[in-house]
């Protein structure tokens, strides 16, 4: 009889034990904590709100995002040409105390009115010169500033981390987030029309821009709405840093620019193992859920066009 009691006593204590050797839940379970769900106005905005806070903590922003550390821009002119219809500058500027960046700058021949603004982001393999160029991004910059857009273009295909206790893509976000600063500070500039665009990895950045930068009013974003799974292998590891996905999918990011403009492009060329259009329309669903509960069903959209990746201009400046 006390054996059995031995028994009694110990083996629920064996049990838990065990219980506790094992994973709390499944890695699916534990992914994606803060995916979007229909919900009033009112808590779709917190719901915003929340996640962005928690992205600015992980990506190592938080002493940035205060306006009393934005440092001064000390921008200084290196190049200047005058191109069809508008100067063609190349800048350098602070992004923080210790890193100074160079971008291109456009401006408009007819200064005498403010102008919408663009910020313009290249790709993988690319550099602040390429949405300028022909090519994938059929020159969509340049065409953006022959119509009387100030553009601005920073490099953001670095794949090292400048400043001590920084993060890849806090690092590349933040250079972006300056170029606003610099648009919204400057007289040319209609700072209530600040749009973003890009392909690729350009597409992601621009994604997370209009996300965490609410200054940012429209956005294109080519050739990259997907779902993370689908870039787990064969992808470039840029895109993911810790934490991120126990927070949100690609749907729940781009859910934060809602009720501001979002238009998205995916190809049907695109290969199986990339950014494909079945998965583009999976997410896109998943982002108008908070556009509806927003009221802005009309100010998001999925362009789907026949070739591989690519900017298509005509699908977008209707938009910036």
């Amino acid at each position: 009889m006390f054996e059995y009691h031995l028994r009694a006593f110990y083996l629920p204590i064996l049990f838990l034990a065990l219980l506790a050797s094992f994973p709390a839940s499944s890695p699916a379970e534990v992914l994606r904590s803060m995916r979007y769900t229909p919900r009033s106005p009112e808590e779709a905005r917190a719901w915003q709100k929340n996640l962005r806070t928690e992205f600015y903590e992980l990506l190592k922003l938080e002493d940035l995002v205060q306006s009393g550390h934005r440092v001064a821009f000390a921008s200084a002119v290196i190049t200047a040409t005058t191109r069809e219809g508008y100067l063609f500058q190349e800048i350098g500027f602070q992004t923080t105390a210790n890193r100074r960046i160079h971008a291109i700058l456009t401006l408009p021949s007819d200064s005498t009115a403010r102008h919408p603004a663009v910020v313009c982001i290249h790709g993988h393999g690319g550099d602040r010169f390429s949405t300028y160029q022909e090519g994938i991004y059929n020159a969509f910059a340049a065409e953006l500033a022959k119509r009387g857009v100030v553009t601005v273009a920073v490099d953001v295909g670095q794949h090292e981390v400048y400043e001590e206790g920084r993060t890849l893509m806090g690092e590349r976000l933040w250079d972006l987030i300056r170029s606003v600063d610099l648009l919204v500070a400057m007289p040319e500039v209609d700072p209530s029309r600040i749009g973003c665009a890009g392909l690729s990895l350009g597409g992601e950045m621009a994604m997370w821009l209009g996300a965490m930068d609410e200054r940012i009013s429209a956005v294109a974003s080519s050739g990259f709405l997907t779902r993370m799974d689908q870039m787990e292998e064969g992808h470039c590891p840029c895109w993911k840093f810790e934490g991120l996905r126990g927070l949100a999918d690609w749907a729940d990011i781009y859910s934060l620019i809602a009720p501001r403009a979002l238009m998205c492009q995916n190809g049907l060329q695109e290969p199986a193992t990339d950014f494909t259009v079945p998965l583009a329309r999976e997410a896109m669903e998943e982002i108008k859920l908070i556009y509806k509960d927003l009221g802005a069903e009309d100010r998001v959209s999925l362009a789907v066009h026949e070739g591989a990746s690519c900017y298509r201009p005509a699908d977008s400046h209707r938009l910036l």
